[in-house]
């Protein structure tokens, strides 16, 4: 028995994989893509510190070797070679960052650099920090895109209600750095931090939006809505009933205002749980498969989309301002 079967067998590590459907943005079409969550050591901001919102490293693996993460990449081999459509796209997330040398080192990288070549791949999407992606290295046989955790253009935001150690000048650079040499770019933007109202966090992305089309940081935005991850900050929150993950309609109305001045998608996981972005739970799955079908460019526009609940969405909202006037002394 090799050294890679006894480790598979001992620790049975396995990447998550499935098929999606996927919009290939520099071709405008809708492609077969491969998501895999690639089992590594984990975020490093993760040990050092951490979000408030995320629950990921719960899916890392302290210790990992070497070998174990290229049994790993064999695995993602055999599930591609195996299906009857080869993918065009490939997303490869470590729950940390790509680029960072103790989650994946360069020999590590050029594998799954070859992986991709070898089947055709057209585009790779990962994920990184900041700090990490001046390791980016730059191809010619496929596409690559890199997504950053921005959450936010406001630093007190990001800093104090979030916890993501970075400010927005570092997610400048990086993309300014990214962009140069041809790679683009993906913000990850967080709808309603904790703290937030549902008014404030929608505000606060469409800002972030605009900051980010007027100064040419990004080529696509992805809107994450919170969910709610077990052992963090968030959820001890909501466990004493003070958070509530946002409302499927803000994120049509986030979607709505700004799809004319910046290219941006969604898909909102666990929509329609108690955890998850929820409106009244008759319209949850119309709604949020609505968002996906916006996303892959399906569907042009969510202003039709109609539910009694939005009244009542748009009455929480108008609600939370009043709360928040303060009462005169006279």
């Amino acid at each position: 028995m090799t050294e890679n079967q006894k480790n598979r067998k001992s620790r049975a590590i396995k990447p998550s994989m499935w098929f999606e459907k996927e919009y290939f943005r520099e071709k405008n079409r809708i492609s077969d893509c491969l998501t895999v969550i690639l089992k590594t050591s984990g975020c490093y901001w993760a040990k050092k510190s951490g979000c408030a919102m995320c629950g990921y490293s719960r899916d890392s693996i302290p210790g990992i070797k070497k070998e174990e993460i290229l049994e790993e990449i064999t695995l993602i081999e055999e599930k591609i070679d195996k299906s009857e459509k080869k993918p065009e796209i490939l997303k490869i997330f470590t729950s940390g960052s790509f680029f960072d040398p103790s989650e994946l080192d360069t020999y590590l990288r050029r594998r799954i650099y070859e992986l991709v070549e070898n089947f055709g791949i057209k585009k790779l999407i990962v994920e990184s920090r900041p700090e990490f992606v001046g390791n980016a290295e730059i191809h010619q046989e496929f596409l690559l895109e890199v997504g950053i955790g921005l959450e936010t253009a406001n630093d007190f935001i990001r800093k104090e209600l979030i916890n993501k150690g970075f400010t927005f000048e570092d997610f400048k650079k990086a993309s300014e750095t990214l962009r140069d040499a041809g790679i683009s770019v993906k913000a990850y933007l967080l709808l309603k931090p904790p703290f937030l109202s549902e008014g404030e966090a929608i505000e606060d992305i469409v800002e972030t939006c605009n900051i980010l089309s007027e100064n040419d940081l990004v080529d696509v935005v992805s809107l994450n809505l919170m969910n709610v991850q077990s052992h963090t900050y968030v959820e001890a929150l909501w466990r004493r009933n003070l958070y509530r993950p946002p409302w499927l309609w803000s994120a049509v109305e986030v979607l709505e205002r700004v799809k004319d001045s910046i290219a941006v998608m969604s898909d909102p996981v666990a929509a329609g749980k108690a955890r998850g972005p929820h409106n009244c739970g008759k319209c949850d799955d119309e709604v949020a498969e609505a968002i996906r079908l916006f996303s892959l460019r399906v569907r042009k526009s969510l202003d039709s989309l109609y539910c009694d609940c939005r009244d009542e969405w748009a009455d929480y909202i108008y609600s939370e301002k009043v709360a928040r006037i303060p009462v005169s002394s006279k």
